[in-house]
């Protein structure tokens, strides 16, 4: 692939409603500060794209910075979401989690420009925080009936993957800020200034 490969960088998220999502934060962090963990959407804006893709469960809000292509997120399991979201998609995409709000626009830069088919992105947990393929129209058969929130995710889809016969290209293992302990190590990683930072403070200080 040239250097120039045009990117669709894909986010699937709920609306931010406090209580609805990032529960395992709270507590430590009320239900309205984990709910303003977005600066993973901001991150991407930064990145540069030819499109920018959020498969959305709810309604878009002040919360949703500008530059992105709403789509309606579908119904079913996560991997059933993910392979419907990649196929709103055409030509290179790299599906970004949202559970890493210390993730870097240069992490992502780099997609595309070394031939691969496919970019697997670790999470320390066990599953995935992102996926690239060359080629979303596969997505389905790539993606679906993988297990989900499991110690062995990430490695099954990443099997699922070199087993199609892609030349997988390995992106760098993060961990999900799912819990007040994994809040912990990510706010040392976030942008000073940032939201998540911010946020990130409240259950860092309580385990001080």
């Amino acid at each position: 692939m040239s250097a120039r490969t045009p990117v669709t960088l894909l986010a699937i998220a709920k609306e931010p409603v406090p209580g609805r999502v990032k529960t395992r934060l709270t507590p430590p962090c009320t239900p309205q500060e984990a709910a303003a963990l977005a600066d993973t959407l901001h991150t991407v804006l930064k990145a540069p794209a030819r499109r920018r893709v959020l498969a959305l469960d709810g309604t878009p809000g002040p919360w949703l910075p500008p530059g992105y292509d709403v789509v309606a997120q579908s119904s079913g399991g996560l991997d059933e979401r993910i392979a419907a979201a990649f196929a709103h998609c055409d030509g290179l995409t790299l599906l970004v989690g949202m559970d890493t709000p210390h993730l870097t626009a240069d992490m992502i830069a780099g997609v595309g420009r070394d031939g691969h088919d496919a970019w697997s992105g670790p999470a320390a947990d066990g599953g995935f925080r992102a996926l690239g393929l060359a080629d979303p129209a596969r997505a389905g058969a790539l993606v679906r009936g993988v297990p989900i929130s499991t110690a062995r995710t990430g490695a099954i889809q990443r099997d699922r993957l070199t087993e199609a016969g892609l030349a997988v290209a390995d992106l760098p293992v993060l961990r999900d800020v799912d819990t007040a302990a994994a809040a912990v190590e990510a706010a040392a990683r976030c942008a000073r200034g940032s939201s998540s930072a911010a946020v990130l403070n409240s259950p860092v200080e309580v385990a001080r």
